[in-house]
C-alpha cells in the first residue's frame, strides 16, 4: 500500500576533487505521510543522525574507488549504488531505491495504463513472488497464481536481483513474450509459462447485478480513480433497489491508501474507526468513517490469499467496525505502509514508514485476516493451463499433464485420473473437448488445443455460477436478508 507525494529533493553528491560529502536530503512538507503518521519524512529523527560518525569511512571508500579502481567510474552510479545499498541493508521487501527509469515504471503502475504481464510481485526470502495477477491480465490468462515464484525470465535468472531489477526484466513492450520459469508451492517440477505482454488498463472497479438484486462490486486494485468509480457504481446500484452487496477483493494486491480510506468512509457505519497507522516513534493516527448510519442492506466481502494491503484494510474495517462477514480464504498479510518520494533527478525512494493496524488494534502482518466463512475452492482453481509450446500426448507423465487433467475435470470432460499420467481416458477427454471446439480430433494437446483450453478455463472461472466462493457469499447475504 502506498501513499503518494512529490517533494522537493536536494542531492549534494561527492565533488570530483572530493572536497565534501553529504547524504541525500529530502526536504518538504511531508506530503501524505505527515497526514498518516503525524511526523516528518524521517519520522522526527534528523536525517544526519548516526551519519557524521561514519563520514570519514564513506569518504575513504569513495576516494579509493575513484583513484584506484582499474575500470571507469561513474559518479551517478556510485551515488545510486550507495543509496540502494542502504535500502537493501534494511532487509525489507517493500522498501526500494529506484533510478530514473525504474521510478518512471513504478509511477506508471499506479496511473492509467502500463505495458507488461499485469501482476503485483514482492520479494519473499529472496524470491520474486506473485502477490496476485491483475484481473483479466496476461499473467492471469497464462495461469500465474498468488505465491508463484518467478525464477527466470527469458533464460535470465532473477536470483540476487532487487525487486526493481527483477520487475524491469518481467515488464516489456506490448506483444513481446516473457518466458517464465516458475516454482509453485506444492509442486516439485518447475513450470514453464509463456506470457505475452500487453497494455494493462487500470480499470479497477467492475460492477454486476446478480439474481435477487444482489450487487457485486469487484475491486482489482486501489488506484487514483478507484474510490470515485466505486462510489459511482454503488450509487447506481442503490438506485436500482439493491438488497445486498458483495465486495470482491480477491486477487487485489492493494494500492493507494487514500483510495481505500475514501471507500471505507462511505461503508463503515456510525463514524467508527477504519484503521490506524503507527510510525517508528509509536505515534498513532486514526482514520474514521464519515457515514453516520449503517447501510440499509447487508454487505459481505470476498477475500483470498491474493488480497493484500489496502484490500486487507477494507476487509478489516468492514469486519471489525461494520460487523460484516468476510467469505473466502485468509488474506496475504501485508501490514505496512510505504511512501514514495521523488528526487529532483527523477529517481525515487520507496520506504516503509509505518505499520497499519485494524480498528481493534491488530497487526495482521504475515498473518492475514481469517474469513468468517472459509470456502475451499476445487483443486482445478490452482491449475496452470497447458502452454502452447508444450505438446502433451498419450503415456506422458508430468505436472503439466496433471494440470491438464484438473482443467478437463473442471470443464466437465472427466479424465479418469488427476495424477499426471496421460491415460487412454485422458486422451478420450481431450478428444471430446476438441470435438466441441471444432478442432482436429487427435487426442493430442497441441498449440491450438492448448490455447482453446486456456480460453475455456478462464471463461469457466469467470462465470458466477461456477464461482463457489461467490455463491457462498450470496447465500450468506440471503441469510442476512431473511
Amino acid at each position: 500500500m502506498y501513499m503518494r507525494g512529490r517533494t522537493v529533493a536536494l542531492i549534494v553528491v561527492f565533488a570530483v576533487l572530493f572536497s565534501s560529502l553529504t547524504t541525500a536530503v529530502v526536504m518538504g512538507d511531508g506530503g501524505l505521510l505527515s497526514r498518516a503518521t503525524g511526523s516528518s519524512f524521517f519520522g522526527g529523527v534528523s536525517s544526519n543522525s548516526g551519519l557524521e560518525d561514519h563520514l570519514n569511512k564513506l569518504k575513504e571508500a569513495y576516494g579509493t574507488i575513484k583513484t584506484q579502481y582499474i575500470g571507469e567510474v561513474d559518479d551517478q552510479k556510485l551515488i545510486d549504488g550507495a543509496i540502494r545499498g542502504m535500502v537493501d541493508s534494511l532487509n525489507d521487501p517493500y522498501s526500494a531505491y529506484m533510478d530514473q527509469k525504474t521510478a518512471k515504471q513504478f509511477h506508471s503502475s499506479l496511473d492509467s495504463t502500463f505495458q507488461g504481464i499485469g501482476a503485483e510481485v514482492t520479494l519473499k526470502k529472496g524470491k520474486v513472488t506473485i502477490v496476485s495477477p491483475f484481473k483479466g491480465s496476461p499473467a492471469e490468462k497464462a495461469g500465474l497464481r498468488p505465491e508463484d515464484q518467478i525464477l527466470k525470465v527469458n533464460g535470465d535468472s532473477l536470483e540476487g536481483m532487487d525487486l526493481n531489477e527483477a520487475v524491469s526484466k518481467i515488464k516489456g513492450p506490448k506483444g513481446t513474450k516473457a518466458h517464465l520459469e516458475v516454482s509453485r508451492p506444492g509442486q516439485s517440477e518447475v513450470l514453464n509459462i509463456e506470457v505475452v505482454r500487453d497494455e494493462i488498463p487500470i480499470e479497477t472497479v467492475h460492477a454486476e447485478m446478480l439474481d435477487g438484486k444482489i450487487g457485486k462490486l469487484e475491486i482489482s486494485q486501489f488506484s487514483t480513480d478507484t474510490s470515485k468509480d466505486f462510489l459511482k457504481e454503488l450509487e447506481e446500484m442503490e438506485a436500482k433497489g439493491m438488497k445486498g452487496l458483495v465486495i470482491d477483493v480477491r486477487g487485489n494486491p492493494g494500492g493507494l491508501l487514500p483510495a481505500v480510506v475514501e471507500i471505507s468512509e462511505q461503508l463503515v457505519p456510525d463514524q467508527k474507526k477504519i484503521m490506524m497507522t503507527e510510525d517508528k516513534t509509536g505515534h498513532r493516527m486514526e482514520y474514521k468513517s464519515k457515514l453516520k448510519e449503517k447501510k440499509e442492506y447487508p454487505i459481505v466481502i470476498l477475500t483470498d490469499k491474493g488480497s493484500a494491503s489496502a484490500s486487507e484494510i477494507l476487509a478489516a474495517a468492514l469486519k471489525e467496525s461494520g460487523g460484516y462477514k468476510t467469505v473466502g480464504d485468509t488474506t496475504f498479510g501485508k501490514g505496512t505502509v510505504q511512501t514514495a518520494k521523488d528526487f529532483e533527478d527523477g529517481s525515487n525512494l520507496k520506504l516503509t514508514m509505518a505499520k497499519w493496524l485494524t480498528p481493534e488494534g491488530n497487526w495482521i502482518h504475515k498473518k492475514g485476516i481469517k474469513p468468517d466463512v472459509k470456502v475451499k475452492l476445487p483443486d482445478y482453481y490452482g491449475a496452470t493451463p497447458p502452454q502452447p509450446d508444450k505438446t502433451l500426448k498419450r503415456d506422458m507423465t508430468s505436472q503439466q499433464v496433471k494440470n491438464l487433467q484438473l482443467i478437463l475435470e473442471g470443464l466437465g470432460y472427466r479424465p479418469d485420473r488427476t495424477d499426471g499420467y496421460y491415460s487412454e481416458q485422458t486422451e478420450t477427454a481431450v478428444k471430446a473437448f476438441q470435438r466441441t471446439q471444432k478442432l482436429s480430433v487427435t487426442g493430442v494437446v497441441d498449440s491450438k488445443t492448448a490455447m482453446k483450453l486456456q480460453d475455456a478455463y478462464i471463461e469457466m472461472l469467470r462465470k458466477p455460477e461456477n464461482d463457489l466462493q461467490l455463491r457462498v457469499a450470496v447465500e450468506t447475504l440471503k441469510k442476512e436478508l431473511k
